[in-house]
């Protein structure tokens, strides 16, 4: 008998392999399972008469088997079953490729249904590899009704999964339904074992729309009471107040090379009015890829060195810190303030440039360093701060009260806490963020610099490379740079998709062999890949040749093309952040698309990348094409992981938010709810794994 608790490897037909490849889900459990979600389903309720099938719909047929046999292609030498079926108004051809045993468990006279898409061959309708099963047990979740589909991984199938899940499908009434009666009640919502049922083998659709709704609204909850229990912890602290220079302010913004935008100015004063209050600030900055956040940020920093007091800026990668440490220290160099670079491989500072680990620490603990730029090692590593006022996170993830906590007891003031400054690229409307980041006061960036040019967006196909790589050519002779992102390090047979390494050898060896090319990637050693960074910002390779490390504010004002290969394949956002490493300048910049695809669907998606520019547009249509989860891509840390809530839930995220301040108020322990406890406490590890 399985339980909520039983081994993934306990259940029917679930080998060593299998497992392997569903722990890939995040799937170990029976309650792993049941919480591993369809994003959409194919509606197969009503059988299709064979005589009525089109060509391009997916279709379930109902017949009894006339013919079935195994025969060897002779061309590609693969085994290919075919079958005849018929119902009382016409028979169609049945392909199977390479499942000989096909023929062992379907005979002759078997009555069987078969769903999936229809084909036109030499004048008939022709089905192509469908899922079918026996009609006999009465018992049939892949080919009728509204059949779910899953996210799969390498070398696991629907069919697979849905025959796990049913065996499981009973366990759904033994979670514990941790949501308050009460506003279940008020909402009208589903029990949580119902809306797992309903998810998983719904009958009709409005069963789908009330599972997904109360499913969606556990995950809006415990994002939202995370954020109001936050919320409640910073009302309640204490920081220093930083005082604003105006004078040295105005200095600073007039010997700047460019204007700043009318909503840089806001959101900088903004920011300044908070970090003047002695009640922690906690704001969110938003603005689209290459809006001008960096400068703002350091408006706030340089208020806070000259006030005597330390800032520091983390960001994800070394790359990016030491661009930033390189930038700023340039930018503040009329103020003699000492900035200081620590990550885990490099120790920098401006008095003196290279340093050791212990110099810079000792900088740090005394005081003399006011401006500390590093990766999120900086909470890690053995830093004491010597009186830490403001704190900048850049494009990584929400920052909870672990953490603040963490920078408190670093910050060398025990009584005050931190001003926090979050900043992220991924744009998102006014009303949305003020749902999802309860915690958070927001300023939005909402135009780019003056004088960007927007970049010119095209989708290549195969046949035009050529002429792609000619384009690039002429641009490298004006001394322009190029991206050139690739999704893979290591090329796969498999998955026939373009690697780093195999687009290096050919762009170096065969296209451009006169031309210096960098590769960087993942796997390289963080040396080894701030040397080919450093050789790209000096303008000493032409060409870089990488996997989606760039996504992340990295600025190369001198690229102007972003050349994407197998674009198919990353989501619209992504593709969004990739393009907004180019167009950093005033001349024209281009996006060239790449892809192998033929599938419409596919290129629609593209196309939309073609026409448009707003970055959260491009998040909803991602949604539309691609489903909950896939939308803003692992390098978006600062959203929370959604199983099956979207950042589009607008309403039922008001609700939840509602429910969440309600709640908190009236119980900010939780003590009367240890599921919900267990539950919060589970999300802020999940979030923060430091």
């Amino acid at each position: 008998m399985i339980n909520l608790e039983t081994d993934i490897t306990k259940i029917n037909r679930v080998g060593i392999t299998t497992a392997k490849r569903l722990e890939r889900l995040g799937i170990k459990t029976v309650y792993d399972l049941l919480l591993y979600f369809p994003y959409r389903y194919e509606d197969y309720r009503a059988a299709t008469p064979i005589a009525d099938l089109k060509s391009g719909q997916s279709a379930n047929i109902v017949g009894q088997i006339e013919l079935i046999q195994n025969k060897r292609s002779p061309r590609k030498r693969m085994n290919i079953t075919e079958a005849l079926v018929s119902d009382d108004t016409e028979q169609i051809k049945v392909i199977w490729f390479n499942q000989p045993f096909i023929v062992r468990n379907l005979r002759v006279g078997d009555m069987v249904s078969l769903a999936g898409k229809i084909d036109h061959e030499y004048g008939s309708e022709i089905m192509r590899s469908p899922v079918y099963e026996k009609l006999a047990n009465n018992n049939n979740v892949h080919t009728q009704g509204l059949v779910p589909v899953y996210s799969l991984t390498a070398n696991l199938t629907h069919k697979q999964i849905r025959f796990l899940i049913k065996q499981a499908v009973s366990c759904a009434d033994k979670i514990n339904d941790w949501l308050p009666k009460y506003i279940i009640q008020k909402h009208k919502f589903l029990s949580l074992g119902q809306a797992i049922k309903k998810i998983h083998f719904p009958s009709a659709y409005p069963e789908i729309d009330s599972a997904r709704r109360r499913l969606s609204f556990n995950e809006l909850f415990l994002i939202q009471l995370q954020s109001q229990l936050i919320r409640r912890e910073l009302l309640s602290s204490q920081a220093i107040a930083i005082k604003f220079h105006e004078e040295e302010t105005r200095a600073f913004v007039n010997q700047l090379p460019f204007s700043l935008t009318k909503t840089q100015k806001q959101a900088a004063w903004e920011i300044l009015q908070d970090i003047a209050r002695e009640r922690p600030m906690a704001r969110l900055l938003e603005g689209d890829v290459g809006s001008g956040k960096t400068i703002v940020a350091v408006l706030a920093m340089l208020n806070t060195a000259l006030s005597g007091k330390q800032a520091v800026l983390m960001v994800p990668t070394e790359i990016l810190a030491r661009q930033h440490y390189n930038s700023i220290s340039k930018l503040l160099k009329n103020f003699k303030i000492k900035t200081a670079l620590l990550t885990r491989s490099q120790y920098l500072i401006n008095t003196s440039g290279q340093a050791t680990k212990k110099i810079i620490l000792g900088a740090i603990k005394d005081g003399q360093a006011k401006i500390i730029i590093g990766t999120h090692a900086l909470l890690q590593e053995n830093v004491v701060f010597n009186n830490l006022s403001l704190a900048i996170i850049d494009e990584q993830h929400r920052f909870g009260v672990e953490q603040r906590k963490i920078l408190k007891e670093k910050s060398g003031d025990a009584a005050a806490v931190p001003h926090l400054l979050s900043m992220t690229a991924t744009p998102i409307p006014r009303s949305l963020a003020l749902a999802l980041y309860g915690d958070l006061d927001l300023s939005v960036i909402t135009e780019l610099p003056r004088g960007r040019k927007s970049i010119i967006t095209r989708v290549v196909p195969e046949q035009k490379r050529n002429q792609a790589y000619k384009f690039i050519r002429e641009e490298i002779k004006k001394g322009r740079q190029i991206f050139v992102i690739c999704p893979l390090i290591d090329v796969s047979d498999k998955l026939g998709v373009k690697s780093v390494k195999e687009e290096y050898q050919k762009l170096d060896q065969q296209i451009f062999p006169d031309i210096p090319i960098g590769m960087l990637h993942g796997k390289l050693k963080p040396r080894e890949k701030e040397a080919v960074m450093q050789d790209f910002l000096d303008n000493k390779i032409k060409i870089l040749v990488s996997t989606s490390v760039i996504e992340v504010g990295v600025d190369i004002p001198n690229a102007a093309i972003m050349m994407i290969e197998g674009a198919e394949r990353f989501g619209l956002a992504q593709l969004h952040q990739f393009r907004g490493r180019v167009g950093r300048s005033e001349r024209q910049s281009y996006c060239f698309l790449f892809t192998d695809s033929d599938q419409e669907k596919s290129l629609k998606r593209l196309r939309a990348l073609v026409d448009c520019d707003d970055g959260f547009a491009l998040a909803k249509m991602d949604l539309k094409f691609r489903g909950p989860g896939q939308v803003f891509g692992a390098a978006q840390k600062g959203f929370p992981e959604l199983k099956i809530a979207t950042l589009f839930d607008y309403e039922l995220m008001k609700l939840a938010q509602t429910d969440a301040k309600e709640l908190a108020s009236k119980d900010p322990s939780l003590n009367s709810w240890p599921l919900i406890q267990k539950k919060i406490a589970k999300l802020t590890k999940l979030a923060h794994p430091e």
